[in-house]
């Protein structure tokens, strides 16, 4: 059994299918990783029939509609590349603020620098038909980009179209065997969320005054698992080695299953679109004594941040990317600060690299060394006291450095007992 937990009674729900989405609605805005600046925000122009309408990096486009995006003054191509791309998502869709709308941020970003080239979203609503979806369009476009662990079967549509370049993310390809495989024309980008989790659950255990915090999770998908096992080492580590008195509370009837089938506790929504449930866990939380809520649950944290500005008192931690316009109450706001996975970024590069003729597949894991996890530190986007930014900024280093491995799904750690704790 984890230490430093409460496992606390609340009336039971069947929690619901799953969509993936890693954390909570969100803008996209000025964001740091770790003590490097990341994730530019992009403006759109969108020409969908007869209609043209200018968005903003949030901006969005349906099924039926093809994206066109401006000139950046950033760009890295030659400029004339003309990629046909699609990003297939769960229903969430590209405007979801946070995981989706980051994938797709980065394919505007790349747009930016190559004007001739396109992009089409098309929502998948049921995850088990996720790989159906992109069997039934990859015919027309050049570039799929498919965001969330339900695509990892994707890999034989790319063994039988090597024509087609695929850029999948948050999972590594799979056989029909759920055997994990490569291919030259797919690059897997999975991240150590754990790291991110480990900033969030360090600065929560510095900034409560309850002494009660808690991470809110979507589905026990592996990225999900590394959020809530980091931010436990982060809460962990800060009681033993940075004074702080905190202890994780969990729900015992939100508790997850991974994709093993293991318990691995915390509070799980059970999906990332259910905002109505992701109220009910957050308030459960609250009464249990929390004052600091690790939102990772996608279009289903909207339900967490509404429960946490209703109670007035608390605060939550941002996911994937910047969320504190999301956590404006009135004349206060209710994010403490933001953890980053840096994807919008290392999306836009791939492209470039397609487009330039230089793409190369394969299965990477993209962390701290690439610039590719962190937190906001920004003053006017976060709001962390002096003494937790001095003590995260010392963690980050020590995580970028290997002396601090935060625990994982599937790292053979656990929260209790981790290089760096003990």
């Amino acid at each position: 059994m984890k230490q430093k937990r409460i496992l606390a009674a609340a009336t039971a729900l069947t929690l619901l299918g799953s969509l993936l989405t890693s954390c909570s609605s969100s803008t996209a805005t000025t964001t740091t990783a770790g003590s490097s600046t990341a994730a530019t925000t992009a403006e759109a122009t969108t020409t969908a029939a007869a209609e043209t309408t200018t968005a903003e990096a949030a901006g969005t486009t349906t099924a039926a509609e093809t994206t066109t995006a401006e000139a950046s003054d950033s760009a890295t191509g030659t400029g004339d590349a003309a990629l046909k791309i699609v990003i297939v998502t769960s229903p969430s869709g590209v405007d979801d603020g946070s995981f989706n709308e980051d994938n797709y941020n980065g394919i505007l970003s790349f747009i930016k620098n190559n004007p001739a080239s396109t992009v089409k979203d098309i929502k998948e609503p049921d995850s088990a038909n996720a790989v159906t979806a992109v069997a039934n369009v990859l015919a027309d476009y050049d570039v799929i980009v498919t965001p969330g662990y339900q695509f990892a079967g994707i890999y034989q549509l790319a063994v039988d179209n090597p024509d087609k370049d695929f850029i999948l993310v948050d999972s590594n390809p799979s056989d029909t065997d759920g055997n994990e495989q490569s291919a030259d024309n797919i690059y897997a980008m999975t991240f150590a969320e754990q790291e991110s989790g480990f900033y969030a659950g360090v600065a929560a255990a510095l900034e409560t005054k309850s002494g009660k915090v808690a991470v809110v999770n979507g589905v026990a998908y592996p990225s999900n698992v590394n959020y809530q096992y980091g931010f436990e080492s982060g809460v962990n580590y800060a009681v033993k080695h940075l004074n702080a008195t905190a202890e994780v509370v969990e729900l015992q009837q939100y508790a997850g299953t991974d994709v093993t089938g293991a318990d691995v506790g915390g509070n799980y929504i059970g999906d990332f679109s259910d905002p109505a449930t992701g109220k009910i866990v957050g308030e459960a939380l609250l009464a249990e004594g929390c004052d600091i809520l690790f939102v990772a649950a996608g279009n289903s944290g909207n339900g967490v941040f509404t429960a946490v500005k209703e109670n007035g008192a608390a605060k939550v931690i941002g996911c994937d990317v910047d969320q504190y316009d999301d956590g404006v109450n009135g004349s206060s706001n209710i994010v403490l600060t933001s953890v980053l996975k840096v994807m919008s970024t290392n999306v836009e590069k791939q492209l470039q690299a397609i487009a330039d003729g230089t793409f190369t597949g394969g299965n990477v894991v993209l962390n701290a060394t690439t610039d590719s996890t962190g937190y906001v530190s920004d003053p006017s986007r976060s709001q962390l006291s002096d003494t937790t930014k001095t003590a995260l900024e010392d963690v980050y280093t020590k995580v970028k450095d290997g002396t601090i491995v935060p625990a994982a799904n599937f790292n053979g750690y656990t929260p209790e007992d981790f290089p760096g704790l003990n």
